[in-house]
């Protein structure tokens, strides 16, 4: 196995974020309009993320993605327009770190379903990807995802 998978039991997190359907194509600027909105929107409350921003996926269909854009955050906050407020669910979930290309991310992936599958869980169709850097601060090698699957 080329990549560290970890199972681990996740509390609920507190979290400001924006779901919407989208093309794959259109994925760059959807989250990075989302992830704008709601760093201003935690500006104007005083607060700050309590952890590295998400995009959690509902489908895998490439054409009309059905996805959650958000920041953990210490605390619940109000919601504001199509800023809700809400929680990364607590539950079993499998993750594994990845350093590379967002469009290379397939490998990670696949290894992680075949893991489950042979560790002998089901996966509930929910996939969490949590950005540590940005393509606008370094090559995109040297990206850090972590991809994270809820379990049933």
């Amino acid at each position: 196995m080329k990549f560290q998978i970890e199972l681990s039991e996740q509390k609920a997190r507190p979290a400001l974020s924006i779901r919407t359907r989208t093309a794959v194509e259109k994925l760059p600027q959807v989250i990075g309009q989302a992830y704008g909105e709601i760093m201003g929107y935690m500006a104007e409350l005083g607060e700050q993320p309590a952890d590295a921003p998400y995009t959690a996926y509902y489908n895998l269909d490439m054409r009309d993605l059905d996805v959650e854009m958000g920041f953990p955050v210490v605390k619940p906050l109000p919601a504001k327009g199509e800023i809700k407020s809400g929680e990364v669910p607590r539950g079993k979930y499998v993750s594994c770190m990845y350093k590379g290309a967002y469009g290379q991310m397939e490998e990670p992936y696949n290894e992680m379903f075949k893991w489950i599958e042979e560790n002998g869980y089901e996966q509930k169709g929910v996939y969490y990807e949590f950005y540590y850097n940005s393509p606008n601060e370094v090559p995109e090698s040297e990206l850090l995802t972590k991809i994270v699957m809820a379990l049933k």
